[in-house]
C-alpha cells in the first residue's frame, strides 16, 4: 500500500492498483504520539485476526471527504454505532472515543476522540467534520494482502476433500457477518504431494467445524459442494457407500446424486448466503437492509442467529420454507462451470471467496442458424475470411447472472477462463502507486473513428485515476511483441487478426511468439482473434475481449468505444463488454477469456450502477435502478432517487416513476451507462437531450 499527498488531501492505492481519494481540511501531521491508537478502533471493528493496516497517517484535522460509501462509527468504549446509512444526514455524533470504517476497494479506518458531524451532501462526497482540528490515526487497508499460506494434499478424492476443508482458515468471522464480502478471506493455496502437509497457522486459524459435508469420493461431487462447505465454514469428507449428506449439530440433511446434486446444493447456497444477509441485521453493521423482514416472516430468531455457530444457523435455516421467499432476493450473482479434473483444483483457492455456483461443465453443439448470418459476410472487416475459425458450442447454465467456464470448448454467453488467469494476478501486485497503464494500438487505418473514440474516453479518467495513455499506429510485428511483452495494464489493440496472428505493418505477431505477455488486461478489437487472447491468458495476462469471427467495422468501433468507458469507470471484464457487444447486431461474436470477473479500475460507488429508462409519459419516466457485481456478493446499495434509508442488497432491481426535472438530476449524478430507447446511452448525454426535448 503507498499513501501519498495530493493538493487536497490523500491517495491511496494497492498493490492491485485500487485506490482512495481522501480529502482533508486543516491538517497538520503529527509528530508525537498525541493521535489515539489505531489499535483501539481494529479492535471495536472485530476486524479479526487476520486484518492489519497496510499504511498509517496520523495527524490533526477540521474534516474528512471520501467516496459517499457506507460508513459506520462505533462508539469504542459503549459498542454503539452511528450509521448514516443511505441518508444524506447530518448525522451528529457526540463526545467519545470512536473507530469510523469506511468501506471501499480500500478500506479506510479512522480513530477519533471527540465529537463529529457526519454527511453526504447530494450524495456526492461523505463529509466527516469535527468542531475544531482534532487529533486522528488513518488506516487504509482490506485490499489486496499477501498470499495465502499453501497445503499440500495427494491428488486423490480424499486429499482434495482434505484440502477444502482448510479453506474456511480465511474467513474473518462465524458470525452472519460472513455474507459480507471484506468478512470472507481467500483460501489457503493448493499443491499436490505425497501426502497431507497443513501448516500450523492454519491449524490455529480455522474455527472448529460443527458442519460436516459428505459426498461419493469423485471431483464432480467435490467440486460442485465445495462453495457451500467454503461458505459455512464445513469439514468435508468422502464416503463410497454412503448418500451426499450435510452434517450438522441437529440433523442429517441428505442429497441427491449427481445431476440432481448440482441444484440441490445451489439451492442450499442461496438459502444459507441470502438468511445470513437476513440474519446480520440484528448486529453491529445493520443497514435498514429491505429484505430483513424475512427472518421474522419465516418465524427465525435473527437476535439469537446472528452469532450462533454455522451450523446452529444452518439447522434453523433448513427448518423454513425458504422457497416462499427466494424471490424476494436477487438472482445469484456467479456461476461457474468447470471440468472436475486436478489440473483445476488448485483454482478453486482463487474461486471460492467470491461464493459461486460450481456446475459440472456440460455443453451441446451449437447450431449454425442460431451463430453467423452469413449475408454479413461482404460487410465484415476485409481479409475476416482469413480469420482463425472457432466451432462455438452452448454451454447448460445454472442459475446467475454471470456465467464461467473452466472447461475445453469454445462457449457463448460466458466468460472463457483457464487456471493461469487466476495464478497470474498475482504477477500485477507489486505496482502500488505506479500509473495505470493503457496503451491504444491502431494498426487499421480505417479504424481511426474507434481509436478516437476510446482514446477520448482513457483521456478522461486520465486525472481521476492516475493513468497513463499511449497511443501508438502501425506497429511491426517486434514492436507490437514489444507493447505486450512490456508491463502494461491494459492494451487496446484495433485492427486485424488472421490466422497467421494480429496484422502488423510487417506481418502478423503469434501470442505463441511471445516470451510472455506482461499486459495485465487486452481488448483484440479484430476478426477471430480469440485463440490468440487465450493464448495471452497463458503467457501471462489476466483477462481480455476477443472475438470469434469476423465483426464489422462499423460495429466494431461501437463495441470498442463503449467497452473503454465502461472499463475506466469501474466495470469488470464480463460486465463492460456483455453491456458493449448487446449495442450490436453481431454481439455473440464478441466474448471475455481469461476471468471476467477482473476489475481495472474503481468506480467511485466501488460497484457499477445499472439503470433503465422508459417513457411513461410526455412529462413522466419509469426508471429502474440496480447495484451489483459478479465479484462482489453480499453487499448493498440505497439508489438516489429513494426517499427511506432502507438499502438493497447488490443485485436487486428498484422500480421508481419521476418526472422530467427529478430525471435530469439523477442523470447528472449518475456516472453510468443508462439503456433508453432500447439504445445504450451515457447518463450526461442524456440528461442534456431529455432537457432539450
Amino acid at each position: 500500500m503507498q499513501v501519498e499527498r495530493t493538493e487536497d488531501g490523500f491517495r491511496a492505492v494497492d498493490a492491485a492498483k485500487n485506490a482512495i481519494d481522501v480529502r482533508t481540511s486543516g491538517w497538520s501531521d503529527h509528530t508525537d504520539a498525541s493521535a489515539p491508537s489505531l489499535d483501539a478502533a481494529i479492535d471495536a471493528l472485530d476486524l479479526g485476526n487476520t486484518w492489519t493496516p497496510d499504511a498509517t497517517m496520523s495527524g490533526s484535522v477540521e474534516s474528512l471527504g471520501f467516496p459517499p460509501v457506507y460508513a459506520p462509527v462505533r462508539d469504542i468504549d459503549t459498542g454503539d454505532v452511528f450509521d448514516l446509512g443511505s441518508g444524506t444526514g447530518p448525522l451528529s455524533i457526540p463526545e467519545g472515543s470512536y473507530a469510523l470504517y469506511v468501506e471501499s476497494r480500500v478500506d479506510v479506518y479512522v480513530r477519533f476522540d471527540g465529537a463529529a458531524t457526519i454527511e453526504k451532501p447530494r450524495y456526492e462526497q461523505l463529509h466527516v467534520r469535527f468542531p475544531a482540528a482534532t487529533p486522528v490515526e488513518i488506516g487504509f487497508g482490506g485490499g489486496v494482502h499477501d498470499e495465502p499460506e499453501t497445503v499440500t494434499v495427494p491428488r486423490t478424492p480424499a486429499g482434495v476433500a482434505a484440502a477444502l476443508s482448510t479453506f474456511p482458515a480465511g474467513h474473518r468471522t462465524a458470525t452472519a457477518d460472513r455474507s459480507f464480502d471484506s468478512m470472507r478471506g481467500l483460501p489457503p493455496q493448493i499443491a499436490f504431494g505425497e501426502s497431507v502437509s497443513i501448516p500450523d497457522t492454519l491449524r490455529e486459524t480455522r474455527e472448529d467445524a460443527d458442519v460436516r459435508v459428505v459426498v461419493p469420493p469423485d471431483l464432480e461431487h467435490l467440486f460442485v459442494v465445495s462453495p457451500f462447505a467454503h461458505y459455512v465454514g464445513a469439514e468435508v469428507a468422502v464416503d463410497p457407500d454412503g448418500r451426499p449428506r450435510i452434517e450438522t449439530p441437529g440433523r442429517t440433511h441428505r442429497l441427491p446424486r449427481l445431476p440432481e446434486f448440482q441444484d440441490a446444493v445451489a439451492s442450499l447456497l442461496e438459502r444459507t448466503f441470502y438468511l445470513d444477509c437476513a440474519v446480520r441485521e440484528t448486529g453491529p453493521y445493520g443497514s435498514e437492509l429491505s429484505v430483513a423482514e424475512v427472518a421474522s416472516d419465516l418465524g427465525l430468531d435473527a437476535g439469537s442467529l446472528y452469532a450462533a455457530s454455522p451450523g446452529e444457523r444452518l439447522d434453523a435455516y433448513l427448518e423454513t420454507p425458504f422457497e416462499s421467499v427466494r424471490d424476494r432476493f436477487p438472482e445469484w450473482h456467479l456461476s461457474m462451470s468447470i471440468d472436475p479434473r486436478y489440473d483445476h483444483v488448485p483454482t478453486l483457492s482463487h474461486l471460492l471467496a467470491n461464493v459461486p455456483h460450481v456446475r459440472v461443465a456440460e455443453s451441446t453443439p451449437l447450431p449454425e442458424s442460431e451463430w453467423l448470418d452469413t449475408s454479413l459476410s461482404d460487410f465484415y472487416r476485409r481479409d475476416a475470411s482469413e480469420a482463425a475459425s472457432v466451432e462455438p458450442v452452448r454451454p447448460a447454465l445454472g442459475p446467475g447472472r454471470t456465467h464461467g467456464w473452466l472447461a475445453e470448448g469454445v462457449p457463448i454467453d460466458v466468460f472463457k477462463t483457464v487456471p493461469e488467469a487466476y495464478e497470474n494476478r498475482a504477477r500485477y501486485l507489486d505496482a502500488a502507486g505506479e500509473p495505470i497503464s493503457v496503451v491504444a494500438v491502431l494498426n487499421d487505418g480505417d479504424m481511426r473513428e474507434e481509436l478516437d473514440g476510446v482514446a477520448a474516453h482513457y483521456r478522461e479518467r486520465v486525472e481521476a485515476l492516475g493513468l497513463e495513455l499511449r497511443v501508438d499506429e502501425r506497429l511491426t510485428v517486434d514492436e507490437l511483441a514489444s507493447v505486450f511483452e512490456s508491463r502494461n495494464d491494459l492494451v487496446h489493440y484495433i485492427g486485424h487478426c488472421e490466422r497467421d496472428g494480429l496484422k502488423c505493418a510487417d506481418g502478423y505477431l503469434s501470442a505463441s511468439s511471445l516470451s510472455q505477455s506482461n499486459a495485465q488486461t487486452f481488448f483484440l478489437n479484430a476478426c477471430g482473434s480469440f485463440h490468440e487472447g487465450v493464448e495471452l491468458i497463458r503467457k501471462g495476462s489476466v483477462a481480455g475481449a476477443v472475438t470469434f469471427s469476423g465483426v464489422l467495422d462499423s460495429q466494431a468501433a461501437t463495441v470498442g468505444t463503449m467497452f473503454a468507458r465502461l472499463l475506466v469507470a469501474g466495470y469488470c471484464m464480463e460486465r463492460a463488454l456483455d453491456k458493449s457487444r448487446r449495442q450490436i447486431m453481431t454481439g455473440k461474436d464478441y466474448a471475455v477469456v481469461g476471468d471476467g470477473t477482473h476489475v481495472l479500475t474503481q468506480s467511485q460507488n466501488v460497484v457499477g450502477t445499472d439503470v433503465r429508462v422508459t417513457r411513461r409519459g410526455a412529462d413522466s419516466f419509469d426508471v429502474t435502478v440496480s447495484m451489483g457485481a459478479p465479484w462482489m456478493a453480499g453487499g448493498f446499495f440505497r439508489p438516489y432517487l429513494q426517499e427511506s434509508d432502507e438499502t438493497h442488497l447488490l443485485g436487486e432491481r428498484r422500480e421508481f416513476t419521476v418526472d422530467r426535472s427529478a430525471l435530469i438530476e439523477f442523470l447528472s449524478y449518475a456516472d453510468a451507462p443508462v439503456v433508453f430507447d432500447g439504445a445504450l446511452r451515457w447518463a450526461d448525454a442524456l440528461a442534456e437531450e431529455i432537457g432539450r426535448s
